[in-house]
């Protein structure tokens, strides 16, 4: 899995934590509420809607024909990684 590198708030929290350790009772406990806040987070999805044009959207279906996947799951990769900085331009 690509690290996402973090954002200026997370950055500060994950220094504020690791330089501030303070005991838990029910670290397991904690540890497993915050792992399962934290997937739910990551995997729920949200439905949009919006226009494209319609050439657009046809290039897009080809493109993720030719990759083998839907193309709802191509656009939303590519709205990730444009919002991540992780989307690479090819000339």
């Amino acid at each position: 899995m690509k690290k996402v590198p973090y954002t200026v708030e997370e950055e500060a929290l994950v220094t504020y934590m690791e330089s501030n350790p303070k005991s838990v009772s029910n670290v397991q406990e904690r540890m497993q509420t915050i792992k399962e806040a934290v997937t739910h987070k990551v995997t729920s999805k949200k439905q949009v809607n919006f226009r494209i044009n319609e050439n657009d959207l046809d290039k897009l279906k080809t493109k993720a024909l030719v990759e083998g996947i839907p193309y709802q799951t191509l656009l939303n990769s590519i709205v990730h990684k444009f919002l991540n900085g992780t989307l690479v331009y090819k000339t």
